[in-house]
């Protein structure tokens, strides 16, 4: 059965946020995913959205979720940042992830970004060689640096400066 890939709209958000289950179970990181559906709708749908996306459809199921947004980089200027590729387990290898990948591909040369980027494990060897098809340039020498919403909050500021 075919697929066509469309831009996400709000009613998606309950599907995406299986999509993102799915995908923290697949990375090992299941108790991870602490969004809601509302945080999707609003973050994605509302007065001041932060992110878009695109949905792989196959008649009435979504089938795979690029999550994206914009940044800006010090050195390339307004730049696209892909968050998340995902194509559930049962569709994977019908092109989906292709179609997906190639769509914001396409949004960051419409919009003549200085560059478009993601993230990929270090172990995840199929989607390393997905994106080396490409010729991605995938760069082992950065470090991720991170804090989280608890430590955020649990943080003593020392008002200087």
């Amino acid at each position: 059965m075919e697929f066509k890939i469309r831009k996400g709209i709000k009613k998606d958000c309950s599907a995406f946020l299986k999509l993102i289950q799915e995908l923290a179970d697949y990375e090992k990181a299941p108790n991870e995913v602490a969004l809601t559906i509302k945080n999707l709708e609003e973050d994605g749908f509302g007065k001041e959205a932060i992110y878009k996306s695109f949905a792989a459809v196959q008649g009435s199921e979504l089938i795979g979720l690029a999550i994206y947004y914009e940044k800006y980089s010090t050195w390339k200027g307004r730049s696209l940042y892909l968050e998340d590729l995902i194509i559930t387990k049962e569709k994977r290898g019908i092109g989906a992830g292709k179609a997906l990948f190639e769509a914001v591909m396409q949004e960051a040369k419409d919009l003549n970004y200085g560059r478009m980027e993601w993230q990929v494990l270090d172990w995840n060897q199929p989607a390393i060689d997905f994106y080396t098809t490409y010729g991605a340039e995938l760069d082992s020498t950065w470090i991720n640096g991170r804090f989280s919403k608890e430590q955020l909050q649990q943080f003593k500021f020392s008002n200087k400066g």
